[in-house]
This record gives structure tokens, sequence and C-alpha cells, in this order.
């Protein structure tokens, strides 16, 4: 028997409504992916090499998505957050092993997102070190509300900021013949050197390790359990696929203006003010907002996972509904880390664009262990049941965690061994 429409219709709203009350925390880390860094490594291979890597920013989803999968099956099955799971199953050393390594990249991706608000300032005209007070305080001011709710309505705002790179990609009226003729089905320079490096940095940056943490720490404070699975796959991949739809907006922007024109980027602001006498102010101001968007959702998000970690590790109460004086030492945590990452770039004649190429560098050394981690508990029977990782999916999962550490590592090296390029 047919079912009627009207049944259909309200079992869609249902689903339509249950998802938007599930989804949050991988919209928000996808976004954060896309954070200062990110937009600058996009920029550069736009300015480059044109349309050439938007094929590789589209195969980039799946391996986004199905290593963020995996945090989302361990925080909604177990509902314990990263960390904690690792103490617990292997004992407080390792913990220490992934939360040093996790602060020293955490605090130092930190300090590049307030460099890309410092760099985002000159687009408006506006005082670094002011910008970066103001932006410092705001990002202070909303963990105090001591709510996950509104620290996640705080995040998604920041999540539509970003959307402002589609506009600036079309404000430079790209060629569709260009964008399928070469970067879709368009040969690859695969025999230089500088387009190599630009691949490695692509797929070095698609997995940042605070990722990890964040994503299982924000479903288990929001509450999400193992009957919210699909949902929260499911806003994974919604996250996935519009994150690298904001990178491939990124190489578009730069490949039809700057790329056609010549101009090489130093970073993602440069390339925002070198768009304005190309296409107009409009899409230089709309890629410096979104920029902003981006560099703030991309601290947030980093200094959250952050507090989290250590809260979860030492077993501090770390929930964002607990208020401040209840949850000291987390909140504690997460103002220090944005105070002194804003602090250090308000330091003169900082060298922050190489700081931020450095920063992309060592993530490539300690992804290894991150990954390492994530694979050994998505697998433990004792963890995760008949849930965890199936031969076919660890197949697939240890070729592409291969594939991103060891890109990773060699654009790591590369770089610290050739920084000029």
């Amino acid at each position: 028997m047919a079912v009627p429409v009207a049944v259909r219709e309200k079992a869609w709203w249902r689903s339509l409504l249950r998802f938007l009350a599930i989804a949050g925390p991988g919209t928000i880390v996808m976004f954060a992916d896309t954070e200062a860094g990110s937009i600058t490594t996009a920029a550069t291979s736009g300015a480059q090499f044109g349309m050439k890597l938007l094929l590789l920013q589209l195969l980039l989803i799946v391996p986004l998505y199905v290593v963020q999968e995996m945090t989302v099956r361990l925080g909604t099955v177990t509902g314990k957050g990263h960390a904690r799971l690792i103490r617990e199953r292997y004992g407080l050393g390792w913990a220490w092993v992934s939360l040093g390594t996790m602060l020293v990249t955490n605090v130092a991706a930190l300090i590049t997102e307030f460099a890309g608000i410092a760099g985002a300032a000159r687009i408006f005209g506006l005082s670094p070190n002011l910008l970066v007070l103001t932006a410092a305080a705001l990002l202070i001011a909303v963990i105090l509300t001591a709510s996950y709710k509104r620290a996640e309505a705080f995040a998604l705002a920041l999540c539509l900021l970003e959307l402002l790179f589609f506009p600036a990609a079309w404000a430079a009226h790209p060629s569709l013949h260009t964008i399928v003729g070469e970067g879709i089905f368009g040969g690859q320079p695969l025999g230089n050197g500088a387009y190599l490096l630009l691949i490695a940095s692509n797929i070095g940056a698609v997995i940042m390790p605070w990722m990890i943490f964040y994503q299982q720490s924000a479903t288990v404070d929001k509450g999400l359990t193992a009957d919210d699975l699909p949902y929260a796959r499911l806003d994974t991949a919604f996250g996935a696929v519009v994150t690298q739809g904001i990178m491939c907006a990124v190489v578009i922007a730069t490949a039809a203006t700057l790329y056609v024109h010549h101009v090489q980027v130093s970073d993602a602001a440069h390339a925002a003010l070198a768009l304005v006498p190309l296409v107009g102010r409009f899409a230089g101001v709309a890629f410096g907002a979104a920029l902003i968007g981006a560099s703030m959702l991309g601290a947030f998000v980093v200094a959250l996972a952050t507090a989290w970690a250590f809260g979860e590790a030492f077993e501090w109460n770390c929930s964002l509904n607990d208020s401040c004086l209840k949850a000291k030492r987390f909140y504690g945590l997460y103002i220090a880390c944005v105070a002194i990452a804003a602090a250090v770039v308000l330091i003169p004649n900082l060298p922050l664009v190489q700081l931020t190429v450095n920063v992309e560098a060592f993530n490539g050394f300690v992804l290894p262990i991150v990954l390492g981690f994530l694979l050994f508990l998505v697998n433990d029977p004792a963890i995760l049941g008949e849930r965890r990782n199936t031969l076919p999916a660890n197949a697939v999962t240890f070729t592409l965690a291969g594939v991103i550490v060891a890109l990773g590592a060699w654009m790591g090296i590369a770089t610290l061994l050739h920084p000029g390029g």
C-alpha cells in the first residue's frame, strides 16, 4: 500500500527537525578546517597554478569525512571525549604524549588564526592590534556565558560569515569552461616541484590534529548518543562538502584574477587586497570578512579543543554548561590559550607569514600520532563493540591515513629545509 503524501511530508519534516537539532559539531569543525592557514594554501594554489588544484579539493572530501566520522562514532557510542578515552585505555603516560603534541600544535595554530585576523584588518583600513584585541575579547566573552547552545550559535554564525567566499569567487567572473576543462579534467603538472609541494600542503592541511579532539568532545558535550549517529554522520558529511566547496571558491577567485594577471600572494589577506584593483572592492571586502570569520572560528575551535582535551584527561569539570566557578581550570585554560596567542601576534615585526607556514609543516609531523590513537581506539572491540571498524573500512582508512601522513610529513620536511619555497 502506498504511503499517503501527507504522511511522507510529515516524516520528512520530523527528520529535518531532528537533523537540525543534532547538527552542529560536524558542521562547525569542518568550517573551522578552512582557517587562516588553509585559506592561504588555497589562495596560493589558485594564484600559482590557476584551476589545476580544484580536482584535489573535491577528492579531499572523502578522507576528511572518513577520519571525522570515526570521531563521531567514538563520541556518540561511548559518551566520552578523545583524551578521556586515551587515558582510560592506555594510561596517563600515553595521554601526555597525545596532549603534549596537541598543545604545541594548538598554541601555534592559534597564533596563525590571530595572524589571519591581523592581516584582514588591512583590508578594512583598521588597526591590526585593535582588531586582534577585539576578536580575543569576543572569543573570551562568548565562552563565559556557560552555555553550550550559545557557544554553538556563535560558532555557526561565524560559519555563515565564511560563506562570503562564494560571492567573492562569483565576483571574479570565472569561466565555467576553464573551471571544468582545466580544474576537473585538465592535465596535472606533476613534474613541477612547487606544484607537488602544494598538493602535499593541501592534503596535509585537510586533517588537523585539533579537529579530532574538538568534534568528539563537542558531540559528548551536546549530549548526542548512539541513536543520533546517523544524523551526526550527515552533519559531518554536510560540513565536509561545504568546507571543500569553500576551498574551491578561494582557488577559483584567485585563479580567475591573480593567476591571470601573474600576481603572487604571501597570505590570504594579501590575496584579498590584490583582488580589489582587479575585480572591485566588493570581492576584496567579502573575501576579507570571510577570512575574519574563518580565523575567529578556527581560534574558537582550537582553544576549546585544547581546554576540553586537558579537562577530560585530568577529570576536570569541562562542560560548556558548567559555570565559570565550577569549571575554573577548563575556562582558565581556554582564556589563557586565546590571550597568549593574541599577545604573541601583537609583538612588533613578528614574521607572521613564515610562522603560518612552519605551523602547517609541524602538523605533518604530529598527525601520525593523532591518527594512530584514533585508529587504535576505533578498532578496539572493548570500546566500540560491533560498531568498530570493519576490515574493508580499515583498508580504506589506513590507506587514506597513510597518504595523508606521508604527504604531510614530506610537506613538513620540504618546508623546513626550504622555507623560501
